[in-house]
């Protein structure tokens, strides 16, 4: 979404084509002409269309879409939010985006305005030298739609977690600590053990999940909430979103689900 957005910046409107809704499709083709590459991806594009098509007219054709695949050879399976941007996504997984925004950079004058941002002498460069590094990935396992689901769970990444630490230096730099999970024996009812456990389900889940990334935990870090109180110890985390850091904290009484009487 990015890239076509830098890509329709200020963009001739004979360049675009008359009447035509899809700018990002009218860009390539054109560019199309007179570069073999960008050629190459219209072709590839246009299959993937024709394809995306005969599945609507089927009749049973109502499996859900997912993901679309570095080949053509099998019939294409994309979700809408690929469909919406086929062209830049298309061009990134066959890695010739950066060659097709370099030559358009190097023809700026045929497709866009003086003020353009593709036709900016710095900027221009630039944006196609920050798609040399996305062009070089290889896209074999794509997020979908339902990767929630797919994705392991909270608990199965906690318990990784876990074994990663036992395994570890504790005193080592580069180690991340395992959470100071430990199992207590209650005499209590099963009642109180079983909001135990989902307690402390609840607080793993927060500290690492499917829709954060854990950068950097640290266990037994002292956090006083009041200057007439002792500090208290617990597990402190950095967790990094599609937005956004979270620093979050969570004392090791909680973490171990034996809160008791404790405020």
């Amino acid at each position: 979404g990015v890239v076509e957005a830098c890509l329709l910046h200020m963009l001739k409107r004979r360049a675009a084509g008359f009447l035509r809704t899809d700018k990002v499709a009218a860009l390539f083709t054109k560019v199309g002409k007179t570069y073999a590459v960008a050629g190459d991806v219209c072709k590839k594009v246009q299959e993937l269309q024709q394809q995306v098509e005969s599945r609507k007219n089927q009749p049973n054709g109502q499996e859900p879409l997912k993901r679309q695949g570095s080949t053509t050879s099998k019939a294409a399976v994309l979700t809408p939010q690929a469909i919406k941007h086929i062209w830049v996504r298309t061009a990134l997984i066959e890695k010739v985006l950066d060659k097709i925004v370099q030559y358009i950079v190097d023809n700026s004058s045929k497709y866009y305005e003086k003020e353009a941002l593709l036709a900016d002498p710095v900027c221009g460069p630039i944006l196609a030298s920050l798609l040399v590094g996305p062009c070089a990935l290889e896209y074999t396992k794509l997020k979908t739609a339902d990767h929630y689901w797919t994705d392991p769970s909270a608990d199965e990444l906690v318990q990784r977690h876990r074994i990663h630490g036992v395994h570890g230096r504790q005193d080592s730099p580069s180690k991340r600590p395992a959470l100071g999970i430990r199992k207590r024996h209650s005499s209590g009812s099963s009642s109180e053990d079983r909001f135990a456990a989902s307690a402390r389900e609840y607080v793993e889940s927060l500290h690492q999940n499917s829709r954060t990334h854990l950068l950097y935990g640290k266990n037994n870090v002292l956090v006083q909430p009041k200057d007439d109180l002792e500090a208290i110890p617990g597990y402190l985390s950095l967790h990094q979103s599609a937005d956004n850091l979270t620093l979050k904290w969570t004392p090791n009484q909680l973490m171990n689900g034996t809160l008791g009487d404790s405020e």
